[in-house]
């Protein structure tokens, strides 16, 4: 059993090595230095290439989409971090990953919320729907209205989201945008968002 868990990492771990391989980071070397032995590099190697492709995973999502420990996990976000390749944001209870220098303040507000269940669902429905009420919004997410005004809040307090009259984005092309371009990152629902709408994108974060 060991020997298959081992095997299902290495597999995980070189696929999203390959992608980290194809496109690295700025100053690869500099992080890899005083590591020893294969197993880190390509533990590295992984981690460059899903924080890409996952931007705003917290720190478990990742450690547990990779199948790493927590240690290990620990120890080489710390090393990207302190290499400048990749840079993390506090975002309530979780810490968040980004590659470094790509993202501002709003879009990794936004890629937290688009991580989360209940206002990712909400975004995606009044981007298809901006004139969707409140009562719409939870028979359409089978969540109760309470969950839904939490979450109308949260976003409202981000900045995403103007509740002045109903519920409006207030950043709806730079949500578009995201969504679609990390659909695959998110769940079915936002890859069925990105192949209806993906020729609407003209935001370029």
């Amino acid at each position: 059993m060991t020997d298959e868990i081992d095997g299902r990492k290495r597999e995980t771990l070189r696929r999203f090595a390959a992608i980290g391989a194809a496109a690295p980071f700025v100053g690869t070397a500099s992080a890899d230095s005083g590591d020893a032995g294969g197993d880190a590099n390509e533990t590295r190697e992984a981690i460059r290439g899903y924080v890409p492709t996952t931007p705003g995973a917290h720190f478990s999502k990742l450690r547990d989409d990779l199948r790493l420990g927590t240690g290990e996990a620990q120890h080489h976000l710390r090393k990207l971090e302190e290499a400048g390749e990749i840079e993390s944001a506090k975002d309530a209870d979780y810490r968040r990953y980004f590659p470094a220098g790509r993202f501002d303040d709003l879009d990794k507000r936004a890629l937290g919320y688009l991580r989360r269940d209940t206002p990712r669902g909400m975004i995606l429905a009044l981007l298809r729907d901006p004139t969707a009420t409140g009562a719409e919004l939870a028979a359409e997410l089978d969540v109760s209205r309470p969950t839904v005004s939490t979450a109308a809040a949260d976003l409202e307090a981000a900045g995403l989201l103007d509740r002045s009259d109903g519920y409006a984005l207030t950043e709806p092309e730079r949500l578009l945008t995201l969504a679609i371009r990390y659909a695959d990152s998110f769940d079915a629902d936002a890859v069925a968002l990105a192949d209806d709408a993906a020729s609407l994108v003209a935001y370029d974060p």
